[in-house]
């Protein structure tokens, strides 16, 4: 099974990046404990991230043919890109939106998210721990592939 984790603009700065909010664990702490997680699932991983909107319309086409599922956590562009839901839709691959903080506790303009009614599932304030409930509930949604 292959599952890919695009995240999105400003993940690249976790670590750093208003700790308070985000904690400090960076994005590469985060895709470390994944892989471990991955294994144990007998799931292949593929990792990426983009700062730009246009950027993550393109890794999701990418996956066609390519992936059985994904992570993702498209960062603000999750509250505002309609590009970004119509990827996904198009592609038709299922997966989890992913956020680290609780975006129904924040600010009135992140509290709804334009990829959700397309998502098998929402994932969001258990900060990078996050990352491993998706994946291991992604798994669980996703039929076992014949090879496998």
């Amino acid at each position: 099974m292959r599952i890919a984790v695009i995240n999105g603009p400003n993940l690249n700065l976790l670590g750093t990046r208003e700790p308070a909010l985000y904690g400090t664990e960076t994005l590469a702490d985060i895709e470390s404990r994944l892989l471990k997680v991955a294994k144990e699932l007998g799931v292949d991983l593929t990792f990426s991230q983009h700062n730009g909107e246009g950027e993550i319309v393109d890794a999701v086409h990418a996956l066609r043919g390519r992936a059985d599922g994904a992570l993702v956590n498209a960062g603000a562009y999750s509250h505002t890109s309609l590009a970004i839901r119509d990827a996904l839709a198009g592609v038709k691959v299922p997966f989890v939106e992913v956020h680290l903080t609780n975006i129904y506790a924040r600010e009135p303009e992140r509290r709804r998210s334009a990829l959700a009614d397309v998502a098998v599932a929402v994932i969001c304030g258990f900060g990078g721990y996050g990352y491993e409930l998706a994946l291991r509930g992604l798994v669980k949604q996703l039929p076992v592939p014949a090879n496998g």
